[in-house]
Formats: structure tokens, sequence, C-alpha cells
């Protein structure tokens, strides 16, 4: 009997024990998984890194607004499908019912913007930058608006408006699509974070984001939240220090608009163009401007229909399209460098030689004409790129054509001018840290064979059914188009001497971009490195305490001696001074900062003249390579070197002397220079302990 007793009792006293055990040490820890059974888990988003300038100034930033959204779902599971809270959000808004009705839709091929193209996961936003009173009414009356809730977002601002615009991209909702097939950001993005979807924000979009946080929630069975289970702070995306410097950006710009509406007073079709400069000892770009251009601020809270048809409207300049590096057009004259050190360094020309230069040339059986039809007489290669003779360029393309194809011998069949222009960089993207970048085109056998097979049954078709809608208002056209698909039908395969001919002064089917141009120009100017270009200059953590730079990329070396080198460059020197470009550049001052450079005017079948100039300054020691473009303007020396001399008064901070063009490209040169001492910061911007950016300390 004693021992069931004892037994008894010990029994209880464990039980006891246990209970102690559980109710006491452990309660909290049971705490917890009571609370854990109904838990709601949040994304907390990371707070976007900002993009500076070389200086550190913002060209984007965040600002937080308070957002109206709404839950796909919530809407959906209501018997009208959400009709009737989203009337009494609009009636609270004072917005049109239709509108907010239009941004809950899930984007797809029927349906027209406004629509949601994110997750239908994701918090759907109904209305940005509403007055707090309002977002305090949805939250206090939340059982006449379930789905809906009110809170503050940050969105990204631009304090510079539409400066540099395509370079710095824009932010869009993660699509169902991305979501689905990309699990990591299951984990990371909140249902209001943004992705990049182009510029600069698309291809650091992971350095910028940042990691996103997280906060689970106990909540009750009737969706009552108890208390925070367990919280990770989000950590803020890093700062992206540009190359770009927003002065030079600026001045760039108001250059380049300047001189497009002069074209269009003179009656010329223009309506875009595009410049860039780089750093010729680095690669990185300094500014890069493209006409049209727009403000990516229309991209935030969503885009309506008409303003994203305008962004991808061709009346409207397609200002999406960075003409900088996605424009291709021909090089005309300023391709004549590469022409020139190719028939030198391939034996078809001298340095020290003299070549003629008439007025129009028969090669390839046909007539070929100088500019205006003028003659130089016996000349050197130097002059004949300072005053831009199109003759003695005809004459070395064809004899490097009949060298190339009579040679037997492997290595000296190799296509001189395809070898050099590759060398350049051109006919393949530059490689730059932004997307969508073109290769441009490097006509050549090998191009005109595939080009061939690609379009000879559309050729042979019109050769045979003709052109009957263009014969009513122009036969001779016709006939023309008529016998060009002819050719090309039967032996468009063929690379022919008129091809050469055409290429040397960089016409026919040449391609480039602004920014390839500007890369060559400046490897002739460093010497005859040829650099990656690049935008990003460092990452700068949010805390300033991690510092990542980008480093300069060599992607090739020049092919060509240091003779021939030095010989192009001494041409382009003279170039502004005492050839086509001098009257640009009539009281310009060359003896404090002398330019090279080379002007280019491009033709193509049924439109006007495009205008070039490539350049780089100062000549003896450079800095920067500078090149304009504007399509359908007219001669390079008269509509586009004027754009490169405002960009280095602004540089240099020289005023307009008034004389030749310069004075009247566009806009007020600083009486300060946009970089002092001419040169980039050396040093990179800081972070402070409270979160603003200082300046380099070589400022």
């Amino acid at each position: 009997m004693l021992a069931v007793q004892l037994l008894v009792m010990a029994l209880f006293a464990a039980l006891t024990a246990r209970m102690w055990y559980m109710q006491v040490p452990m309660a909290e820890h049971y705490h917890e998984l009571a609370l854990a059974s109904h838990t709601q888990k949040l994304i907390v988003p990371a707070l976007r890194g900002r993009i500076l300038d070389s200086h550190g100034r913002p060209l984007v930033r965040n600002r937080t607004e308070l957002t109206v959204t709404a839950d796909f779902h919530t809407l959906l599971n209501q018997d009208d499908d959400g009709a009737a809270v989203l009337r009494r959000v609009a009636e609270l808004l004072d917005q049109p019912f239709e509108k907010l009705q239009k941004r809950v839709r899930l984007c797809g091929p029927e349906t027209g913007r406004p629509c949601w193209q994110g997750s239908p996961y994701q918090p759907i936003p109904l209305a940005e930058d509403i007055d707090p009173r309002v977002a305090l009414q949805i939250r206090e009356r939340k059982s006449e608006f379930p789905g809906v809730s009110a809170q503050q977002m940050a969105v990204r601002e631009y304090p510079n408006g539409d400066l540099a615009a395509q370079m710095l991209g824009y932010l869009q909702p993660i699509t169902q699509e991305e979501f689905e097939a990309r699990e990591e950001l299951r984990a990371e993005f909140s249902g209001v974070d943004r992705v990049g979807r182009d510029g600069l924000e698309a291809v650091y979009d992971d350095r910028l984001r940042g990691d996103s946080g997280s906060r689970v929630l106990a909540v009750s069975s009737r969706g009552d939240v108890r208390g925070t289970v367990r919280a990770t702070p989000p950590e803020p995306g890093m700062h992206l220090v540009t190359t770009i410097d927003t002065e030079v950006q600026q001045i760039t710009e108001d250059a380049l608009k300047s001189a497009v509406e002069k074209a269009q007073k003179q009656g010329k079709p223009t309506e875009s163009g595009a410049a860039v400069v780089l750093d010729v000892r680095t690669g990185r770009v300094i500014a890069m401007a493209s006409l049209p251009t727009y403000n990516p601020e229309v991209w935030n809270g969503g885009i309506d229909a008409e303003t994203y048809e305008k962004l991808l409207s061709e009346d409207a300049g397609e200002p999406l399209i960075s003409r900088a590096l996605q424009g291709r057009f021909p090089p005309g004259s300023t391709f004549k460098p590469t022409t020139l050190a190719a028939a030198v360094e391939s034996g078809a020309a001298s340095l020290d030689g003299s070549y003629s230069c008439p007025g129009s040339i028969g090669l390839a059986g046909r007539s070929w004409q100088n500019f205006a039809g003028g003659g130089y007489g016996t000349i050197s290669l130097r002059k004949a790129i300072v005053v831009s003779c199109n003759t003695v360029f005809y004459q070395l393309g064809n004899d490097m054509y009949h060298r190339f194809r009579k040679s037997d011998s492997k290595q000296s069949r190799r296509d001189p001018v395809s070898a050099m222009a590759h060398g350049f960089g051109y006919g393949e993207p530059t490689g730059i840290d932004l997307p969508h970048e073109s290769g441009g085109r490097l006509p050549d056998r090998q191009w005109k064979r595939e080009y061939w097979q690609d379009t000879r049954e559309h050729s042979c078709k019109m050769a045979e059914r003709g052109y009957d809608d263009v014969r009513e208002e122009n036969p001779s056209r016709a006939a023309y188009l008529e016998k060009l698909a002819r050719e090309h039908c039967l032996v468009g395969d063929e690379w022919g001497a008129s091809d050469a001919i055409n290429r040397s002064i960089g016409q026919g089917d040449m391609l480039v971009t602004p920014l390839q141009l500007a890369r060559a120009y400046a490897a002739i100017a460093n010497g005859g490195t040829v650099y990656e270009p690049r935008v990003a200059r460092a990452f700068l953590s949010a805390d300033g305490k991690g510092v990542e730079e980008v480093e300069p990329v060599k992607a090739g070396e020049l092919p060509m001696s240091d003779r021939t080198l030095n010989y192009i460059q001494s041409a382009l020197t003279k170039v502004p001074k005492d050839g086509t470009a001098a009257f640009a550049f009539e009281g310009f001052p060359q003896g404090e900062v002398s330019i090279a450079g080379k002007t280019g005017t491009a033709a193509m079948q049924g439109r006007e003249d495009s205008a070039w100039f490539a350049s780089y300054a100062p000549a003896d020691d450079p800095q920067y390579a500078v090149v304009a473009m504007i399509p359908q303007s007219g001669t390079g020396g008269v509509n586009a070197a004027p754009v490169v001399r405002k960009i280095y008064e602004g540089i240099y901070g020289f005023a307009p002397s008034g004389g030749g063009q310069g004075g009247d490209s566009g806009g007020s040169a600083p009486t300060e220079p946009a970089l002092p001492g001419g040169e980039p910061p050396t040093a990179l911007p800081s972070v402070r302990p409270d979160g603003s950016i200082a300046p380099p300390d070589d400022n």
C-alpha cells in the first residue's frame, strides 16, 4: 500500500513539475507557437539607392507619398467584383469610377492601358500622392473599403526633369510571368516594389534595389493582429555614382535642342539628334544626349494608354529610343581616318605620297563626285582629311578592293578596311553598361552574302512585279527601284568595287551609332586604346562604409603604327582651324584649348543629308571626345560642328564670341566652366552620417 502511495505521489510530483516547466520556463516558447499557428508574413521593401552624378548631385532620388492600393483577389471575391467598393473610393478621391476600374484590370493581349501589368497578388495602386485626410478616412472606415488600403510608398523622383532620361531608365511592377518564374522574387518583393525596365535602373537593378526585410505577424482567427513574432529589417540599396556630369549633360542637351530647332526653322525635316561626351583616358561617359526625350516621372503609378502610345509613336519621334546608342546612321567623312589607316597599313598608300583630288573621278563604270564638285589638285593625305577630298578616298577604296580581290595570299586577302574598322570597334556593340545597344553595320563580303540570302526572295518578287504604286507619282524612281531589285536578285551577293568605293567615305550600307564614333575618336585621341564605355563609376552603401569602384575596361588597341596614328592626329587638328570646320570654330580660343575633329555629311536615299562632327580636345593633351549628329539637317560643318563647339565652351567656360556658327548653336554658355580645371573629378562623393551626399574632396 505504501508503495502505491509513493508511486502516486511521485507521478503527481512529476506532473506538477512538468506543468510548472511548461507554464513558466517554456511559457514564452509556447506563446509564440500559439501565435504562429495563425501568422501573416509581410515583406518590408528596402529603400532603393539613389543615382548620382560624378559630383554627388542627384539624378534620381526617392520621395514618399501616400498611395491608395487595392487587393485584386479581395475585390474579385465580392459579389460585384468590387464595383461598389471602387465607387466609394472614386467618390472619396473625386476621380471617375471608370478610371479606377481600368487600373485594377490585369494587362493582357486584349486589354489596353491603363491596366495592371504586375502580379495579381501585389497591391494595385489606385491613386498616388493623396491627401493625408483621405488616407485617414480609408484606414478608419475599413469595413466600407474591404481590400483597399492607404500606405506610404517610396517613388522615384527626377529632380532634373527629362535630363538624361534614356540613360537613367524607369521602374515598373514585376510581371506575373517574372514572379512565377523566379522563386527568389517571391521572398523579396513586397507587392509595392518595382524593377528597373530600362537604362541604369535595369542594368543595376539588383544593386539599387537592396534586400527586402520581413515582419511575421500573429493574427487571430478573425484576422486581428495579436503581435509580431519576428522581424528582419530591410537592407537599403546601394547608391550608384555615375560618370555623368549634370552641368555638361544639360549643356549638351541644350546645344543639341537649339541646333535641331535652328535646322527646322531653315526648313529641314529633322526632329532628332544625339551627342556624346567621353573621357578619352578611361572611356567613361560624361554626357550622352538624345532627342526627342521625355520625363520618366510618367511611369510613376502606372501610365495611361495615350502617354504610352506617344512614347512609342514615330510621329512623336519615339522618345524612348536613345539615338546615341541605338540610332544607326552612315558616318560620312568621319570614317575617312579609318580608310586612311587601312590604306597605309596595307601598303596601298604612303604617308609621304601625293594624291590627285579632282572634282570627279571615273571608277567602276561610273562617275564619282567630290562635294559640290570642287577639286584641290595634287595634295597629301593630310590635306585630303583637312579639306575632306572624296575623290582621294574613292581611289584608295578602289585600289584596296582590287588588291584584295587579286591576292592569292590568305593573310593579304583579308579586307584591310574591314579589318581596320573592326579594330576601331565598328560593326559591334561597344559594351556600354546600358541595355538595347545597337552594333551598327560594317558592310563587307560576308555581310553582303548574308543580306542577299535574307532578302533575295523579296527582291526577285519586286523585280518581276514592279513598283506600280511608285510609278504613278515618279516613273523614273520606279524604274530605278526595279533595276536595283533585278540586280540584287541576280548578283546581290557579290561585293563589288562600288561597294568598296562607297564605304571608303562612310556611305552606302555603312552604319554606326554616335557612341561608336565617339569611342573611335577617343581611341585616336588617347594613343590607340579602345575602351568599353561606362556610365557607372562606383557603388556606395547607404551607411557610407562600403565603396565598390567600377574600373575602366580596355577592349583593344587600334591596329596601326604610331606614325600613322600621329599623322591622323595632326590632320584632325587642322580641320577646325583650316579645314571644313574652320567657319564653325571661328573665334574659338584655339590657343587655350585646341580642337581636333572631322566633319561628316551622310547621304541616304530619299532623305536629306545628315550632319556629323566627331572631335577631341585639347588636341595636344586630349581629355574629351565629343560627337554630335543631327539627321536630315544638312552638312556637318554647318549644323553639327556648332553643337560640339557649344559643348566645349560650356566645359571650359568660354563665352560665345559670336563668330562663325558658335554663337548661334544654342543657349548661353556659363561664365564659369562646367568642369573646373577642364577635368572630371578623380575622387568619389561620400555618404555623410545623416545619409546625405558629400561632393568629392577634389571639388
